[in-house]
């Protein structure tokens, strides 16, 4: 068969991709379905090879298709004509993998046309000799169908895949071909010509707006009507034509789109927007949801209460809509708060509270909590929930922190205090998802659930509207700089939690939450919870050794010391007849500076039970090695206590969870728990 990408047939160095693109191509004879699915494939590789062979691009913290065309390195290089051609054929695909909606013939060919303009742009910048000529839909007509099975088709899949490597080795491996390739492209980019051929601007942008429409699962022809007729409108007919209405079960408009060119800012079409919504209302008595779009940017206006416009992932599901929709008679203000003495009954929780709810009235939709550690941190956000949900506010409620043992933490506290909720861990295979009104989970797995996680339908379950309410525990500018991409996905109020003091967040963090600077949401810090008698301040007792405070200098030592000295460095050049104390510090774990903290510990530290034993307490170390070179001298230095009572937490311990729970039950043991310091 002909091919649009038989030239890369002869370039070995596109070979990870090239039978990717090969396949896809000759799909469209199977089905639009399967060629959606395999030209998406067919770009991660391409993708892929372009984070592997260019030095300029930055690899994200996830390496899943939509992280890599969404970083920011990947945005400044690829142009952005080619970036919403991309975009495209991640949604086609997804709606292919994540939805019953059929695939039009000519969606698959835009989305195989996209493919090849990128492939060729690599060409342009990467190959000796650019022989990528222009798209020729009639090639895709010959062939014969010879693959329509679903085993045969997921066989392929699996080949295709069988050669994606991470992509941390294949940067390792491959660094003077990533340097000449990065040259290369520099070189052929001086003089930048490369012609994008885009097709047709209305076709083109209707396409992407229907598959975007088609992603929430909403049914052309059913649950929506295209170029709808509205009378009202302030013009000389009086007539006008909306583009896309949005209908629910009971027949009545959830929603308008207005779609503008691809090249215009969608907020052109806001007014127009509103006039279509004012002419529905009249009609149906029910103000529809506004969209406004250029099938790129996508904006939600639900201006029925007031809020303004703001941008969104993509469009929401009926279900989503009809909430919405529902909230506008069904919500309860949030006034005269009836906050449970059971969950939260200090003065200081019960105003973080009240000042959320505030916030929330006041059409904010991030709020940021500073909670000195011990006052509260997770209670407060129980009775929020609670709060929100008794007065129909929120529905579905995603917590994210930054460890296994902070979400087990979060979820067993929110199943102790709101027994009634149905809570899910991600983390554990045998909850629940899709039946949970509250996720909880770390950011690395909410990623992958993101594309993965499916109801029983086989659609997707976290869309951009499914949660109203994200938590996010110790918020700090990293997380959202890391983990950015959860953030701009959902749609939904955002309230961070960290006990960091106000004046030391990063003026970024603040402007994460639209707040100004130093001004939170509501602060509760240490001084003034140990003013109130909460908390108590904290007692510094500072131990250092001679070694640790001088270092070491072989001549200053004992016949006996320069012996263990030479026993111990000799076979290192790289150490010399003086080690500094900072260099101690770091690397060298000496079992007397280890004895003389941990006996000052047993001596000094605060006991229980009248004195007899040691209360809890964590040692912070170094690292791992130093933690469990801790516990070995604690074992040997009170062999008595027994193995239990010093133990090291590290999350390479299998179980580690059991052994965290264990630490914070004061009945049990360990007494001593010893891990790296992470800061």
């Amino acid at each position: 068969m002909v091919s649009n990408f038989s030239f890369l047939k002869d370039k070995d160095v596109f070979k990870s991709f090239t039978a990717a693109c090969l396949e896809a191509e000759k799909s469209i004879l199977v089905s639009p379905a399967t060629c959606a699915i395999l030209t998406r494939r067919a770009l991660e590789l391409s993708v892929k090879w372009l984070y592997s062979f260019d030095e300029d691009l930055r690899l994200p913290y996830q390496d899943n298709l939509s992280s890599l065309i969404h970083e920011n390195t990947f945005l400044m290089l690829v142009d952005e004509k080619l970036i919403r051609m991309l975009k495209y054929i991640v949604s086609l695909g997804n709606v292919a993998v994540h939805t019953n909606s059929s695939i039009k013939r000519e969606e698959a060919i835009l989305s195989l046309h996209n493919l090849y303009q990128f492939i060729s742009w690599i060409d342009y910048c990467y190959a000796d000799e650019f022989t990528a000529g222009e798209f020729n839909e009639e090639v895709l007509l010959q062939g014969e169908d010879k693959r329509t099975r679903p085993e045969e088709l997921k066989d392929l899949y699996n080949k295709l895949s069988s050669k994606d490597k991470k992509l941390e080795e294949i940067i390792k491996q491959n660094e003077e071909l990533r340097r000449e390739l990065t040259e290369k492209r520099k070189t052929n980019t001086e003089s930048y010509d490369f012609d994008i051929d885009e097709a047709s601007e209305f076709e083109t942008r209707k396409r992407y707006i229907d598959v975007e429409i088609k992603l929430a699962g909403w049914d052309f022809g059913r649950d929506v009507l295209e170029e709808v007729k509205v009378t009202g409108m302030p013009n000389n007919a009086g007539v006008g034509y909306v583009d896309y209405v949005l209908y629910g079960a009971n027949g009545k408009p959830l929603a308008v789109v207005e779609a503008k060119r691809s090249s215009k800012d969608p907020k052109v079409g806001q007014q127009q927007a509103k006039l279509y919504a004012d002419c529905l209302e009249k009609q149906f008595n029910q103000r529809p949801v506004i969209f406004f779009t250029n099938g790129f940017e996508t904006y939600l206006w639900d201006d029925f209460n007031g809020y303004s416009e703001r941008r969104v992932y993509g469009f929401f599901k009926k279900e989503e809509l009809q909430l919405l929709v529902d909230r506008r008679s069904g919500r309860k203000a949030l006034r005269d708060l009836q906050i449970k003495d059971s969950i939260s009954n200090r003065y200081y929780q019960k105003e973080a509270i009240i000042s959320v709810c505030e916030a929330l009235e006041k059409k904010l939709r991030k709020m940021l909590l500073v909670k000195a550690t011990g006052t509260g941190k997770t209670r407060t956000a129980i009775s929020i929930v609670d709060v929100l949900a008794r007065h129909n506010w929120v529905k579905n409620i995603l917590f994210l922190a930054d460890r296994k043992a902070l979400v087990k933490q979060a979820k067993n506290n929110f199943s102790k205090l709101l027994p009634d909720l149905a809570l899910c861990n991600l983390l554990d295979n045998r909850d629940n998802p899709e039946e949970a009104r509250m996720i909880f989970s770390t950011y690395p797995t909410m990623m992958n659930a993101i594309d993965d996680t499916k109801s029983k339908d086989g659609k997707r379950l976290f869309t951009p509207g499914h949660f109203d309410l994200i938590i996010v525990d110790e918020s700090h500018r990293s997380i959202y700089k890391k983990f950015k991409a959860i953030f701009d996905y959902f749609d939904a109020y955002l309230l961070g939690l960290t006990a960091t003091p106000k004046d030391e967040l990063d003026k970024n963090t603040y402007s994460i939450f639209d707040l100004e600077s130093g001004a939170p949401t509501y602060a509760y810090e240490l001084e003034k919870a140990v003013e109130d008698g909460f908390l108590v301040s904290y007692e510094t007792l500072e131990y250092e050794s001679k070694l640790m405070k001088d270092g070491i200098r072989y001549d200053d030592l004992s016949e006996e010391d320069k012996e263990a000295y030479e026993d111990t460095f000799d076979d290192d050049e790289s150490i010399g007849d003086e080690i500094s104390s900072s260099a101690i510090n770091e690397w060298l774990f000496n079992d007397n500076t280890i004895d003389l903290v941990l006996n000052k510990l047993m001596e000094n530290g605060i006991r229980i039970e009248g004195g007899e034993k040691l209360g809890k307490t964590i040692i912070f170390a170094k690292s791992n090695k130093h933690a469990k070179a801790i516990v070995d001298r604690f074992n040997k230095l009170y062999p008595q206590l027994g193995s239990d009572f010093c133990k090291e937490i590290d999350y390479s311990i299998n179980y580690v969870d059991s052994l965290i729970d264990d630490f914070s039950d004061k009945k049990k043991l360990p007494q001593i728990g010893s891990r790296q310091w992470i800061c």
